[in-house]
C-alpha cells in the first residue's frame, strides 16, 4: 500500500485503525499500564497519534489526536504522548513511512536493555520484512535526545530498539508498521532460544543470504540492511 491509498482514509477510519492496534497490542501483552504508542500519516503533513495516560487497550475515538509535522495540535482534546517526537522524526527523515508503533513486548526489549542488535542471518522471514534491527544510543525517555538517536536508522531500517526503553517500528502503513514489530519480537524470542536453549545456529550460507535480499528486492523492499552471517552473541563465543 503506497502512502497516496492510505492517505485516501477518512479520518474516522483512521482512528479507528489506531484503536485496532492498540487492542491488538495490548492483546498481546506487548504493552503493560499506559505505555506504547501509535500514529498514522493522515496527509503529506499530518498524522493521528495516541494521547499521554491512555491504555492501548482502551482507547475511544475522543482520545486520539491529529498533529502537524511541525508537532502542533490540530484537533483533539488530550496531549499527545511524550514520545511523540520520534514518530514525527520518523515521518520527516522518511517520506515512504505511513505509520510508527513503539511497545515494550518483553523479549525485544529485553534485547534493547542488554544493547544486542537483531543482526543474524539465520531467519529468512525476518529478513526480507524487517531486515536488521539496531540498538540506538540511550536516550531519555520524552526528550529530544530521542528522536535525533533514531535519525540515522530511519531511512536504510524499518525498526530500531532504543537503549534500555524498547522497539520503535515503521512501514507504509500503521498495519505494515504493528507486523513488523510482531515480527521483531517473534525473531527476538527465537534468537533467544537458539543461545539459551541450543547454544548455536544454523547460518544462512553467503548465497542463501544473497538469494533472500534478492527476494526481498524483488517484493519492493528497498530498506532493512544486510545482516552479518554470523554473529558471536548467539553462541557466547
Amino acid at each position: 500500500m503506497d502512502n497516496a491509498h492510505f492517505f485516501t482514509l477518512t479520518d474516522s477510519a483512521a482512528r479507528q485503525a489506531i484503536l485496532d492496534i492498540g487492542r491488538r497490542m495490548y492483546e498481546k501483552g506487548f504493552v503493560a499500564s499506559n505505555d506504547g504508542n501509535i500514529s498514522l500519516r493522515a496527509g503529506p503533513d499530518t498524522i493521528w497519534a495516541t494521547p499521554a495516560g491512555v491504555s492501548k487497550g482502551y482507547m475511544k475515538e475522543e482520545d486520539l489526536v491529529k498533529l502537524s509535522l511541525s508537532g502542533k495540535v490540530l484537533e483533539g482534546s488530550r496531549p499527545a504522548s511524550s514520545e511523540i517526537k520520534m514518530h514525527l522524526r520518523v515521518y520527516t527523515e522518511n517520506p515512504h513511512a505511513g505509520g510508527a508503533v513503539h511497545a515494550h513486548p518483553p523479549v525485544s526489549t529485553a534485547f534493547a536493555i542488554a544493547g544486542v542488535d537483531l543482526d543474524f542471518a539465520f531467519y529468512p522471514e525476518a529478513i526480507v520484512n524487517l531486515g536488521v534491527v539496531r540498538v540506538a544510543p540511550y536516550a531519555r525517555p520524552g526528550s529530544q535526545e530521542v528522536p535525533d538517536s533514531i535519525a540515522p536508522y530511519c531511512r536504510e531500517y524499518n525498526a530500531v530498539l532504543l537503549a534500555n526503553h524498547g522497539p520503535l517500528a515503521w512501514g507504509r502503513d500503521v498495519y505494515e508498521a504493528f507486523y513488523r514489530l510482531e515480527a521483531l519480537e517473534n525473531y527476538a524470542l527465537i534468537a533467544m532460544y537458539l543461545r539459551n536453549f541450543f547454544g548455536r545456529a544454523n547460518e544462512l550460507t553467503e548465497a542463501q543470504l544473497a538469494d533472500i535480499i534478492r527476494l526481498r528486492e524483488d517484493l519492493g523492499i528497498a530498506t532493512g540492511g544486510i545482516p552479518r552471517r554470523m554473529d558471536p552473541w548467539l553462541t557466547g563465543k
